[in-house]
């Protein structure tokens, strides 16, 4: 106890109430595994949905598990604890204090409307006159929701969110207010102001993820100008059911007849200030390319690779599997790519014969890296953490990746470093008992 409580003299009181900062399948790991010892657990998230990236993939490597079938349940679970406090649409604004007994300050942002009135029946939704929309953030602008809108079918909490920036009446007061006429439950409230509000608790867990890498920072792989050159979570959303083409890959309307994947797109790379491996690329890929092989049995499959990484349980295996089924593997360095004659041209040098080369493809899949949030620069100076040569948490000790500088503030999946979703799961019930640990010792107390 003496570890994470630091000298016991000085700790008055410890609060026997969580923080989990972050809702993907890592901070609900985290909330789950505390709330089911006995703790209540505030966990903040800063989108209208918890979920994170795992919400947004298809299938999971190397078992090709549904995806959706593992975290809905899950998402359901936090939902409906009874000692988890799930505040969505929020983010942590101030801390303060020590172990056993932060003051944590919390800005909600409001959606305009009551989520204790809405039934997420999404009437309000179809009415909203923003007819051409904005692009979806869930489907990651492959396709477009109105300015009232439900995260995604399977949204926890399955309420309706008014986006203050693209709704007429909100931005410039020229709305009819049809979302008012539709809803039966009376739940829009367009009176509805941010809420600033403070809790008390006593460890807090960080893990708000990561962002892929902006293969825009890569201009001669030409994303952003070839509407054929897309990223790979944008394909996870193409391959999924519940995606924007229903899990049918189209591409300008057509089936590709040769997809081309390219490997360590913003990892080890120095020119973009990403010198580290991103861990998970190698495998997603693989994945990708079996899903491909199954939805486009014609086509023919290329990866470009720098090296294959199939460091875990069953990734070899799975990446053998992958090659047996007619999709070529070839060690190259590609160095740009652009159009000739309606064809994507990836022109590079093959790494093994030492000599350049030319290929066509119809569709060009970018295995970018994951980075750092952008945000989470605020919350590590919030928090008094620091960053890693690598711009991710840094942790107190390489052979310690849970445990920070900090007495009682623990980190969880890959907001420290690039991770799998095993690993994710692992280290969140890791900081998870670390945590219950420290909150022990308030309940004693209190009893």
């Amino acid at each position: 106890m003496k570890k994470f409580l630091g000298k016991e003299d000085k700790v008055n009181k410890v609060i026997p109430e969580a923080l989990v900062i972050g809702a993907g399948i890592g901070g609900m790991q985290a909330s789950l595994d505390i709330a089911d010892k006995g703790f209540k657990v505030h966990l903040v998230e800063k989108d209208p949905s918890i979920g994170g990236h795992m919400a947004q993939l298809d299938k999971t490597f190397p078992t090709l598990d549904c995806s959706a079938c593992i975290i809905t349940p899950k998402m359901v679970d936090v939902g409906n604890h009874p000692r988890i406090n799930l505040l969505t649409y929020s983010e942590v604004i101030e801390v303060r204090g020590e172990v056993g007994n932060f003051n944590v300050k919390i800005r909600k942002k409001p959606t305009f409307v009551d989520p204790n009135l809405c039934t997420g029946c999404g009437d309000c939704t179809s009415v909203c006159v923003l007819k051409k929309g904005v692009l979806s953030e869930f489907n990651l602008g492959l396709s477009r929701r109105r300015a009232i809108y439900i995260p995604f079918p399977q949204a926890v909490p399955l309420k309706a969110v008014i986006d203050e920036k693209s709704c007429l009446f909100l931005s410039k007061g020229k709305c009819k207010k049809t979302c008012i006429d539709a809803c039966k439950a009376n739940a829009i409230d367009f009176e509805q102001k941010e809420h600033i509000f403070e809790i008390k608790v006593g460890a807090i867990i960080v893990a708000t993820g990561f962002d892929v890498f902006d293969p825009k920072k890569k201009p001669e792989f030409g994303y952003g100008i070839y509407p054929n050159v897309i990223h790979g979570l944008e394909l996870e959303r193409l391959c999924s059911a519940s995606g924007p083409t229903r899990g049918e890959i189209l591409i300008e309307g057509e089936k590709p007849k040769s997809v081309v994947f390219i490997h360590c797109v913003g990892s080890r790379d120095k020119t973009v200030g990403n010198e580290y491996c991103s861990r998970v690329c190698c495998m997603y890929t693989a994945k990708q390319a079996h899903l491909l092989r199954e939805k486009l049995p014609d086509a023919k499959i290329t990866v470009l690779y720098m090296d294959v990484r199939a460091f875990g349980k069953g990734f070899e295996e799975f990446y053998e599997r992958v090659q047996k089924e007619k999709i070529i593997y070839r060690r190259a360095n590609p160095s740009e790519i652009y159009r000739r004659n309606g064809k994507l041209i990836i022109r590079g040098e093959d790494t093994i014969l030492s000599e350049p080369f030319e290929m066509e493809a119809d569709l060009v899949v970018l295995a970018v890296g994951l980075v750092p949030r952008k945000e989470d620069e605020l919350l590590m100076k919030i928090l008094g953490l620091e960053k890693s040569i690598d711009g991710f948490y840094n942790e107190a000790h390489c052979h310690d990746p849970i445990i920070t500088k900090i007495n009682g503030i623990f980190l969880t999946g890959c907001c420290q470093g690039p991770k799998d979703i095993p690993d994710t799961v692992s280290q969140a019930s890791g900081a998870a008992s670390l945590a219950c640990a420290i909150l022990a010792k308030g309940r004693n107390e209190k009893e």
